[in-house]
């Protein structure tokens, strides 16, 4: 199989310089020049900086000729960002789009760089068991061997849903918009998290979650195009909760946010939406988006303290909380 030998080329430098394997080898060096690092700086005052800090790193994926692919929390509310390719040069980007729902952020390149973009394969195809490659910034050294330990839903504390999420193992340090590239040299995810679970329920595994590239396809030319999907934007309230025996403790709410506004509160356990009760982030999210486009109102049932309250948060498009990078 033409990806074997490819592997072989990636991880054993002393393989691929064998005559036999030099087309292999070239195959594996231009794979890898698609791989690029991305560096940015945060506007003054991003509300993101609290949890992402000023000055992030990881990696993105060239996917078309002057656009890279990356994980969208890299660049969200970014000042400026280089992205550097594997022969050393630098180039600046800005952000062309970001989407939330699934979490993919999109770079312009304002300089080319030597490399051909990665073909984007079927995700949806990657199933369990299956073995694939982690790629991050730094050629041959920063690629590992993986193996797709689960396929499932994830919902994380800071409203975002994924109906398939790919789980690896084991885990790789450098994730941030790192490639999962498949068998046949095709980009299938980017790189978004560490986590302790990746074969589910049950015994500790650390591992990593990528985002299947089969959400960014339908949306890679609204992204161009206009920056963001098209259609109508999820509400956001802005917050954080986890599960915990059935029961959404609320961990934290952004800082004059909806919710914050509105007065939830870190403790607070957020038992119904619209009457309905909810004791899963999946349930949670569902009837939060069920309820219609951002700007809509969002009624919760509370508890605070010893008191049940009523509250009603207005709705935003997430987006319009970031801070933006001022243009003149």
């Amino acid at each position: 199989m033409l990806w074997g030998l490819l592997a072989v080329a990636l991880i054993a430098p002393a393989a691929a310089q064998d005559p036999a394997k030099g087309e292999t080898s070239s195959e594996a060096e231009a794979t890898l020049a698609a791989v690029v690092r991305v560096r940015a700086k945060a506007v003054q005052g991003a509300r993101s900086a609290a949890s992402l800090g000023m000055r992030r790193e990881g990696s993105g994926v060239l996917v078309r000729e002057g656009y890279v692919a990356t994980i969208g929390y890299l660049v969200i509310e970014a000042d400026s960002i280089e992205v550097t390719a594997m022969d050393g040069r630098t180039v600046p980007a800005s952000v062309a789009g970001y989407d939330h729902a699934s979490g993919f952020g999109l770079l312009k390149l304002l300089a080319p760089l030597a490399a051909k973009p990665l073909p984007l394969g079927d995700a949806d195809a990657l199933a369990e068991r299956e073995a694939a490659m982690v790629a991050s910034y730094g050629g041959r050294d920063a690629v590992s061997l993986a193996y797709v330990v689960s396929r499932r839903p994830f919902s994380g504390s800071w409203e975002y849903q994924l109906d398939s999420a790919i789980f690896t193992y084991p885990a790789v340090t450098e994730w941030s918009g790192a490639a999962l590239i498949n068998v046949r040299g095709e980009l299938v995810g980017i790189g978004s998290l560490l986590v302790n679970d990746a074969a589910g329920a049950g015994a500790p595994s650390p591992g990593n979650l990528f985002v299947p590239v089969s959400l960014l396809q339908p949306i890679l030319e609204d992204l161009i195009a206009g920056g963001r999907r098209a259609g109508p934007v999820r509400p956001w309230l802005g917050l954080y909760t986890e599960a915990l025996r059935g029961r959404l403790f609320v961990t934290r709410v952004s800082p004059d946010g909806p919710a914050d506004r509105a007065g939830l509160k870190s403790g607070d356990i957020v038992v119904a939406v619209g009457g309905e009760d909810v004791s899963s982030l999946a349930e949670l999210y569902a009837k939060i988006w069920s309820r219609g486009a951002a700007g809509v109102d969002v009624p919760l049932r509370v508890l605070q303290g010893l008191e049940v309250r009523e509250i009603t948060v207005r709705s935003i498009d997430r987006q319009e909380y970031f801070r933006q990078k001022a243009t003149y």
